[in-house]
């Protein structure tokens, strides 16, 4: 009885701590979206205004205020921009930046619509400069509260076939966010539940469902965040369907089967998208057809067998960033980054910004593969790779992408097995709404070049 009063009273506490926590952290990024919109009102106000071809009222302005101020919230949260306790500041001003570009760059073009002739730019340039300011000064500040405010959460870690996520949680410095009390085997834990009782946070890595379910309703009934590391067989589950037969709850679960009418949406938006960036991007890829021509005297683009839906084989073109021997002895290898000796120099250049990937969008046009979805990868890899893991053939349920959930959140180095779970994760909930969110969390990798990292030297094979 006083075990379960004891219970009861920590459930209690976490709850309210919890409460306290959603609605200060609510205001903290409130007060960003006000301190974001202030300005753009002010020179919306002073410069744009009074030239619109048809005057606005009151309620007219208003609406405009509250598109910019929708747009970024929208845009911030697909670039985690207000993640106060993962993000460091630099990463939090950086996301701010790239999203308020995007918005005073769309609502640019609402005055350029409503004023029917081309604006003058350089107020929205400074509106950008003062918000810029204002997100370097909300991050530092906003952080440091945080942290002031709320200590570490005392983490328990439990693994069973995988381990490292302490060591993960150090290498991201996210000690100030996670602070692990303990680092167990399953095992140790099923034969001793307790050692959870003191944690507000439980890692569990590479669990079988059977001690994970154990866990998590522990955690569930005393309050303990469950934070948990998929398997392949519980994505598989989370695309299940609901269904209700024999007065029972029933999950149906099949080879995955998008809806004609999301299909049919999806290769609109690679027609219309990809034929966009052919003719934006021409004189970028006449340029760079040129500068590879001018290094070594090789061809400029580069084919390559890559696997899609139902391992269909398709040629995917790109500029070639490497020798034109880089694989003269028919080993297919993955490259090792900077360390690769076989990349050429205008090839580190073209990596490094992602130029080699635009004539992709020709593969888009054709129908070879879709601007969202698994990295198309190569039959000799996968051959490999589906020698220790035959579920690899999962990501095959739905057309290759030129970008998707894995290349977002993933880097080059990720694990075949973790790039598995990632495009299973886009699988189960594909939608024109996801595919528009990863769409735009490709902008913000573009520029980090941690997500371009080559594999170890060791590990140039599958």
């Amino acid at each position: 009885m006083v075990a379960v009063y004891f219970n009861n009273g920590c459930a209690l506490m976490n709850n309210k701590r919890t409460v306290y926590y959603d609605i200060s952290t609510r205001i903290v990024k409130l007060i960003n979206l006000v301190l974001m919109t202030v300005p753009f009102i002010f020179v919306w106000y002073t410069f744009y205004a009074d030239l619109l071809w048809v005057k606005f009222f009151g309620r007219g302005h208003w609406l405009v205020f509250i598109l910019f101020a929708i747009l970024y919230y929208l845009i911030g949260r697909v670039y985690d921009a207000f993640k106060l306790s993962y993000n460091g500041k630099g990463e939090m001003v950086y996301s701010q930046m790239l999203s308020l570009l995007e918005v005073d760059a769309i609502m640019y073009i609402v005055a350029w619509l409503l004023i029917r002739h081309v604006p003058n730019v350089l107020p929205m340039i400074a509106v950008l400069g003062v918000q810029i300011i204002i997100a370097v000064m909300w991050s530092f500040l906003a952080q440091s509260w945080y942290f002031k405010s709320f200590p570490a959460n005392k983490t328990v870690v439990i693994w069973d076939t995988r381990q490292g996520i302490t060591e993960l949680i150090e290498r991201y410095n996210l000690q100030k966010k996670y602070k692990v009390i303990a680092d167990s085997s399953v095992k140790e834990c099923i034969s001793n539940i307790d050692i959870l009782n003191d944690a507000d946070t439980v890692f569990m890595i590479g669990v079988h469902s059977h001690e994970r379910n154990i866990i998590a309703k522990h955690c569930l009934m005393n309050s303990i965040t469950a934070m948990i590391i998929p398997r392949v067989g519980d994505l598989i589950v989370s695309s299940a369907k609901r269904r209700h037969m024999l007065y029972l709850p029933i999950l149906k679960i099949d080879r995955n089967n998008l809806s004609i009418e999301y299909l049919a949406l999806k290769r609109a938006f690679d027609i219309i998208l990809s034929l966009i960036g052919i003719i934006v991007s021409s004189p970028i890829m006449a340029a760079t057809a040129i500068c590879i021509k001018l290094e070594d005297g090789g061809p400029v683009f580069y084919k390559q067998i890559r696997l899609t839906k139902d391992g269909r084989e398709f040629e995917i073109i790109k500029f070639r960033s490497m020798i034109t021997e880089a694989e003269s002895d028919g080993v297919a290898r993955l490259s090792t980054g900077d360390n690769d000796d076989r990349i050429t120099k205008v090839g580190k250049f073209i990596r490094k910004t992602r130029i080699d990937e635009i004539p992709n969008f020709i593969n888009i046009l054709k129908g070879d593969i879709s601007f969202v979805g698994p990295r198309g990868e190569r039959p000799e890899l996968v051959k490999e790779y589906e020698k220790e893991l035959p579920e690899f053939a999962l990501r095959l349920q739905v057309k290759a992408g030129l970008t998707g959930y894995a290349q977002v959140y993933g880097k080059y180095n990720t694990s075949p097995y973790d790039k598995l779970l990632m495009d299973l994760m886009y699988i189960a909930n594909a939608s024109i709404f996801e595919d528009i969110r990863i769409l735009l969390a490709t902008v913000k990798i573009l520029f980090v070049a941690e997500s371009t990292e080559g594999v170890d030297d060791n590990h140039t094979r599958a």
